[in-house]
């Protein structure tokens, strides 16, 4: 053998070694490495274009696949007002009373609570919500702070848009504007003797049927809402029947009241207006009750004819706005004269009030809103012992501030003449400083 020949063999064996040494390598790193991943050093191979499953297509979680108990779609809110009415005025009368509108008015007063409410709402179906309200600073004789219901009803919707409903328990009568305000909204801080003396308390138990388009009822929670003093959503058109005894009283007659409404709330330019008319009919139940030597007795039976009709503006506060009602009819009512001073019977009536008022917003808080009202009642209290026949004028001045949402204090300063509401029924004037703080939750 050659040198060359003998070098060529060498050189043939160390390739086949090497050869042999890179084959088994691979063949150990293929055994290695999963399928589908590249060795390394070696960019991964593109991943398989994947679509997205939809959420919708999702199962939902284990928790959201039952409905939620009606309990847990109840809301809970109500608020509480605290008065002072001992602060000193030009013309002080003890003898100035109003136990339809505040009971902490007269003599040997101090701090009271005039309303603490709170209120459960809620839908518990689709097409049933709950409404129920309960006072916890009711006054019934010299007992004060008593428990007492003031709402407590269902409203049932007929469509799905929620436009047609009936209201079925006790609830607000759909009378006027100011009655069917909030006393957490109105400005004033007593509803006026010439429309709230048609319903005691503004309610009564009953059915009514309520219709307004899907924007008008939109428009009604806006106005609640943005702090413009709106009346709540009680329909476009609001018709019912109900006991008319007032509320919390049983049925004495078995002649339901029966109450219609219109209301339209509208722009004109860039300021909210709502104009309204409406009225109720039906008899009223009541007993004499002779006082002393008085002896008090009805005309005509106990059952006597209880009518009115109303008409009503709201120019809403941006910044300056009205509000102004007017009712008149006939109701249970004291005579007036030596003839008919004792003799109950359905009598005329007639009054309204006028309120102006400006809006400030972002002065000194939240808001500022300085009002002025004015009252003028000729009529009777057909829940009131012996229906009294009333007259009544009123001016009151004041101003509410909100300087939180959750706080408001009203002071008010009001020049009165009225008939009293006790035995004998005298003219009393006088004039009263009040002062009313109020906390919303």
């Amino acid at each position: 053998m050659t040198f060359a020949s003998s070098h060529r063999s060498v050189l043939q064996a160390l390739l086949a070694g090497t050869a042999l040494f890179f084959s088994s390598s691979a063949l150990a790193l293929a055994q290695e490495t999963p399928p589908g991943s590249a060795p390394t050093g070696e960019a991964p191979p593109p991943a398989e274009p994947s679509t997205p499953v939809p959420a919708a297509a999702l199962p939902p979680p284990e928790e959201e696949k039952k409905d939620k108990p009606w309990y847990e779609t109840l809301r809970l809110r109500g608020y509480t007002q605290v008065r002072y009415n001992r602060l000193p005025s030009f013309r002080v009368n003890d003898s100035l009373i109003n136990e339809q509108g505040d009971r902490f008015l007269g003599k040997d007063t101090g701090f009271g609570i005039r309303r603490a409410r709170l209120v459960i709402s809620g839908d518990v179906h689709p097409h049933v919500s709950v409404y129920l309200q309960p006072d916890f600073a009711s006054v019934i004789g010299d007992q004060y702070n008593v428990t007492l219901m003031r709402d407590w009803y269902a409203d049932i919707f007929v469509d799905t848009a929620k436009e047609f409903r009936f209201r079925v328990g006790q609830s607000k009568v759909p009378f006027g504007f100011e009655n069917l305000q909030s006393s957490q909204n109105r400005l004033a801080l007593d509803r006026n003797d010439a429309i709230n003396s048609a319903l005691k308390d503004e309610r009564d138990l009953g059915v009514f049927f309520y219709w307004a388009p899907a924007h008008i009822r939109e428009r009604f929670q806006f106005l609640v809402d943005s702090g413009l003093k709106g009346s709540g959503d009680y329909g476009v058109v609001g018709l019912g029947v109900y006991n008319g005894q007032t509320a919390n009283r049983a049925e004495r007659n078995n002649s339901p009241h029966a109450v219609a409404r219109v209301t339209w709330p509208f722009l004109f330019g860039s300021q909210y207006v709502e104009v309204g008319a409406g009225g109720y009919y039906g008899r009223f139940n009541l007993g004499a009750s002779p006082r002393d030597e008085a002896a008090y007795a009805l005309a005509r039976g106990p059952n006597l004819v209880d009518a009115r009709a109303i008409v009503s503006l709201m120019i809403y506060p941006q910044p300056l706005g009205f509000l102004a009602e007017y009712n008149l009819g006939r109701g249970p009512s004291l005579g007036s004269g030596p003839d008919e001073a004792l003799r109950i019977d359905s009598r005329d009536l007639q009054g309204g009030y006028a309120q102006l008022m400006y809006k400030l917003d972002g002065v000194v808080g939240v808001s500022l809103i300085p009002y002025v009202r004015g009252t003028l009642y000729q009529g009777g209290k057909k829940f009131e012992t012996n229906a009294p026949r009333y007259d009544v004028r009123e001016l009151e001045l004041g101003a509410e501030w909100q300087p939180w949402k959750a706080l408001e204090l009203t002071a008010a300063y009001v020049i009165a003449d009225r008939t009293s509401s006790r035995y004998p029924y005298e003219q009393e004037q006088g004039h009263v400083t009040r002062l009313q703080l109020q906390f919303n939750y």
